[in-house]
């Protein structure tokens, strides 16, 4: 069945209830018939030290989206060679899903440095991109602004920061309610972040 699939990267350390927001915005009020929320892995050149394992951001995303039928967590670029390149995960994906159509999502300071990415014009002619507001400063560049495959969203702006979740769970504050509850459920559980 061809299914148009929009792919959300992120580290996600740790997923929170902005992420889920975004993602089932789109999933509900595009065209887009699933959102798939890659989890990407650590680089094993920058060791983060507050960088929760792959595993454990993976199973973080894939507990919040059980119950949401049109979200799903994936974790194809942790069997990727590293560095890796966004251009590299769509083959991929094509290759593996051959008839799904991949796109897909950033925020807008992302397409503001989007003619960096290895292989952007050939992601260009190829996906369309679908793009988040963001309170951001940066200018569009020119070539970007009316493009036909970037498509503006009204996604809602959400600022949870993923790094201050993380302070102030090391900090002993209650931020239950930036978390899907299963989410939370998991961290508090496991002890992440607390030292």
């Amino acid at each position: 069945m061809h299914k148009k699939v929009g792919l959300y990267f992120g580290t996600f350390n740790p997923f929170h209830i902005g992420h889920l927001i975004i993602a089932n915005h789109l999933s509900q009020f595009t065209d887009l018939d699933e959102v798939w929320l890659v989890v990407t892995p650590q680089s094993p050149f920058k060791k983060r030290s507050n960088l929760l394992d792959n595993y454990d951001r993976f199973e973080l995303v894939y507990r919040a989206l059980e119950d949401y039928e049109h979200l799903q967590a994936s974790d194809i670029e942790f069997k990727m060679e590293q560095p890796n390149y966004t251009s590299l995960t769509l083959t991929k994906l094509a290759e593996k899903h051959p008839t799904n159509e991949f796109a897909i999502i950033m925020g807008e300071d992302n397409l503001n440095h989007f003619h960096k990415w290895k292989n952007y014009d050939y992601i260009l002619e190829h996906h369309k991109i679908y793009v988040c507001p963001r309170i951001s400063d940066g200018e569009v560049p020119e070539q970007f602004k009316n493009h036909p495959n970037i498509i503006k969203t009204d996604t809602p702006i959400i600022e949870i920061s993923s790094t201050l979740i993380r302070q102030s769970i090391k900090e002993g504050k209650n931020v239950e309610p930036l978390l899907p509850t299963k989410v939370w459920k998991y961290i508090d559980e496991m002890n992440f972040y607390r030292n």
